[in-house]
């Protein structure tokens, strides 16, 4: 005899794959919840460990900002203290220097030649005098160009002086100073710098 099968075997399979659906849809979204909190914490991280990078820039870049205001400072003490070394040789270079033009001015003065007035202005010097004839001012400047304590000499005026009874003539000279010894120190220096 046959078996039948009374029971509803269909609304039971209907109610089993209501049932496993459910499941699977409750698996899926626990899935993907998993799956968005790990990147959600993946993200979380990278942003938290960007912005401990970030501060660890800002205070490096605070420190050499730092170092580079005191490099600034030692550059300007540096650059300072250049300046009164450069002052100091200097004054050591010159200091002998009057004593060497006065008697370059003593050498250099033929006869008939006498100076009146002596101005200095910086490296410029003015020469005013009196002289016999104009061929002695020209001896006068010869002198001085032959002198390496002198350069660029040029007559500013020379002129007949009726004050005097020997009509002499009155002159001014302008010439620029140049120290010779100088030129020689920056020479040993370049050549013990090289």
């Amino acid at each position: 005899m046959a078996k039948i099968n009374l029971l509803p075997w269909r609304e039971e399979r209907r109610q089993q794959q209501t049932k496993e659906f459910y499941i699977l849809l409750g698996i899926s979204a626990g899935l993907a919840l998993a799956v968005f909190g790990l990147a959600f914490y993946y993200f979380d991280q990278s942003v938290k460990y960007q912005n401990q990078r970030n501060q660890y820039l800002t205070a490096e870049i605070s420190k050499l900002d730092a170092q580079i205001a005191e490099i600034k400072k030692l550059e300007a003490q540096k650059a300072n203290l250049i300046a009164r070394q450069e002052v100091i040789e200097e004054l050591q270079a010159s200091r002998t220097q009057m004593v060497h033009l006065f008697d370059e001015l003593v050498k250099s003065i033929p006869n008939g030649v006498f100076l009146e007035k002596i101005t200095q202005k910086g490296s410029s010097m003015s020469l005013e005098g009196y002289s016999q004839s104009h061929s002695r001012v020209s001896d006068y400047m010869r002198r001085l160009e032959s002198s390496a304590w002198f350069t660029g000499i040029d007559l500013d005026y020379i002129r007949a002086d009726d004050t005097l009874t020997s009509h002499e003539q009155k002159f001014k000279l302008s010439v620029r100073l140049v120290n010779p010894n100088r030129n020689k120190d920056t020479d040993n220096s370049e050549e013990e710098v090289s």
